[in-house]
């Protein structure tokens, strides 16, 4: 039997639901891909700039209780980056102090200044960090609205339900009707689209540092039982 016009204007009819649903899901999906990409670039970022300035003082301080009172300090709770092993390795040693020039006419001063330095980038690149972390949440944000709008216009039980009409299919019994259910059930989750975790579950949270203006005294009297804590064996600075 030659398809009639009923059945050309029901196919065109599916066509368009399924064109518009799996198009703006489309959308949908090249936006969380693009905000996954955002955030890998942003943990890239966090480890390149955050972790190398921390790390840096970490081992110029080199005393765990130094440490403590360096993070208390600048305000942080947790001890980002920090692992023993980075005081005693001398090839991260190395690659933490390679092309920084110091400044300073004593090598006590080089030491003194290149702490304060680093800990004045640290506040720069935190407070980088952060107004990046605020845009990638609203872009999150942003994203879920889309999702629960596209829902909201695109229910998939209705959707499903509406091209067994058109198709006639009839429940003539009730176990057709559990299979169909179950069908469209397993159907619906397969199709349903994945939220992204929360941003905060992908990146760490990162409190504001204090300015190095407001802790310039306290820091420097801690550099300065650094710098004695080495006697006189603090490694070489640029």
């Amino acid at each position: 039997m030659q398809p009639g016009i009923e059945d050309f204007l029901a196919f065109e009819i599916k066509k368009e639901l399924a064109d518009r649903y799996f198009g703006f899901r489309k959308m949908i999906e090249e936006d969380q891909e693009e905000l996954v990409r955002k955030v890998r670039e942003h943990s890239f970022t966090l480890e390149q700039k955050i972790c190398f300035e921390l790390i840096r003082i970490y081992i110029l301080l080199n005393n765990e209780q130094l440490i403590q009172e360096f993070l208390d300090l600048a305000g942080l709770e947790e001890r980002m980056f920090y692992d023993p092993y980075f005081m005693q390795s001398p090839t991260i040693r190395k690659r933490m102090f390679a092309g920084i020039k110091g400044r300073g006419l004593t090598r006590a001063g080089r030491f003194k200044n290149l702490i304060l330095d680093s800990y004045e980038t640290l506040v720069g690149h935190v407070e980088q960090y952060r107004e990046k972390f605020g845009a990638l949440v609203e872009d999150y944000e942003t994203i879920n609205a889309e999702i629960r709008l596209f829902y909201k216009k695109n229910d998939l039980g209705n959707i499903m339900g509406f091209f067994r009409g058109m198709d006639g299919a009839s429940l003539n019994s009730g176990m057709e009707g559990a299979l169909v259910a179950g069908y469209d059930d397993a159907m619906e989750k397969k199709m349903r689209l994945a939220s992204l975790p929360p941003i905060d579950q992908l990146l760490p949270v990162v409190p504001p540092l204090m300015p190095l203006s407001a802790i310039r005294r306290d820091l420097a009297k801690l550099i300065d039982r650094a710098y004695r804590q080495w006697n006189g064996q603090v490694p070489d600075l640029p």
